[in-house]
């Protein structure tokens, strides 16, 4: 048995349901699993006897202009491994968990081995600035282990950062008995769906590097040739952007803004085929989450997209903004019952073998091994 911390942001997104998930998983292997995080992580939803949470207190004091959060985590940090006596203490984002662990590791008498997780922010939008550049390579120079959701956010952090360390290349997962092909054809009359329509589904976060409006024009293409609607899932900075593109478009009535949602699989249990226009996704974690519900993708061929998507067999990659190739791709696959189906039983089959939990569970128990054995 190991004592596994782990440190992530613990509200909706990525890399927060990957470290949250992780945790369960290593603690049903039979792994004591302490959480350090500002608030209760987001999926952490079971009460199990080996999984601890332990709240970072910050306290606001006049002198600072901010709350130091990174300085309470590192203070937080160093009083778990002692008191727990951490083997491992998996951070995931280099800015600023893997600074906080080092200085942790630093203050703290008990000796504690550091991970870091990449997950792409960290690297494709602070590694870019001058300012904390020096510190995220710091951060991952000086962590005993560092592995990347994919091999191109690997390589861009070795270029960006000039980082001439080993990256461990470990990809992302899903909890399994969340996502899968479910009935859920009695949610479509709710949304005004059809029976004969086919469903095209997109879910992030709605910020720029989403394209949202190019998820809109290759719709637009598609509903021109094929009977069909399109739900959008989740809210953020682009939304009026998608609403007054709608709009323009007249396709009012074939468009279903959802805002956030917690039902994910169920919605894409719905679903024919989701689009995913992204300019950057290291990884592109709703591409796994469609692949095990049986929903191929057609996503931007950019960052860690091609190596979840297997190019005609999975689903398609296009050239970035490229939404005539996507909608002809889109047209002809939703055309073709067959072909669908193929693709979608492909899609569920690589989820299931390349990046199935268990896999990757068992990547990272033998990272934290090889990294223990090398005290």
């Amino acid at each position: 048995m190991m004592k596994i911390g782990i440190t992530c942001y613990p509200s909706v997104g990525g890399s927060g349901i990957i470290a949250t998930e992780l945790g369960k998983l290593l603690a049903e292997a039979g792994n004591e699993i302490h959480f350090i995080t500002s608030g209760m992580p987001f999926r952490l939803d079971c009460i199990k006897p080996e999984i601890y949470y332990h709240e970072v207190e910050i306290s606001y004091y006049p002198v600072f202009k901010h709350p130091p959060y990174d300085l309470a985590l590192a203070a937080k940090m160093a009083e778990v491994i002692d008191r727990e006596k951490l083997d491992i203490l998996h951070v995931h984002y280099a800015m600023p968990h893997a600074i906080s662990a080092i200085l942790a590791k630093d203050i703290a008498k008990h000796d504690v081995k550091i991970i870091t997780t990449l997950h792409g922010t960290d690297i494709t939008v602070l590694g870019m600035d001058k300012t904390f550049k020096p510190m995220i390579k710091y951060g991952i120079d000086k962590s005993d282990k560092v592995t990347a959701v994919s091999q191109n956010l690997a390589d861009q952090t070795k270029k960006v950062l000039e980082v001439d360390r080993e990256i461990d290349v470990i990809y992302n997962f899903i909890n399994d008995q969340d996502y899968y092909k479910k009935d859920r054809e009695y949610l479509k009359p709710h949304y005004d769906i059809a029976s004969d329509e086919r469903v095209i589904i997109h879910i992030s976060n709605f910020r720029k590097v989403k394209r949202i409006q190019d998820v809109i024009k290759t719709f637009a293409k598609i509903q021109n040739k094929v009977k069909s609607k399109l739900i959008l899932v989740g809210d953020g900075p682009e939304s009026p952007t998608a609403f007054d593109m709608v709009d323009k478009l007249n396709i009012n009535d074939k468009v279903i803004f959802l805002g956030r949602q917690k039902n994910i699989s169920d919605l894409l249990s719905i679903s024919d085929l989701l689009l995913l226009m992204s300019e950057q996704e290291s990884f592109g974690l709703v591409i796994l989450e469609a692949m095990a519900s049986e929903v191929p993708t057609i996503g931007t061929n950019v960052g860690g997209i091609p190596e979840v998507i297997n190019h005609n067999e999975t689903g398609y990659l296009v050239d970035l903004g490229d939404t005539n190739k996507a909608a002809d791709y889109a047209i002809n696959l939703l055309k073709d019952s067959n072909k669908l189906s193929k693709m979608s039983q492909l899609a569920y089959e690589r989820s299931k073998t390349k990046f199935h939990s268990t896999t990757i569970v068992n990547q990272y128990l033998e990272l934290y091994k090889s990294v223990l054995n090398n005290k």
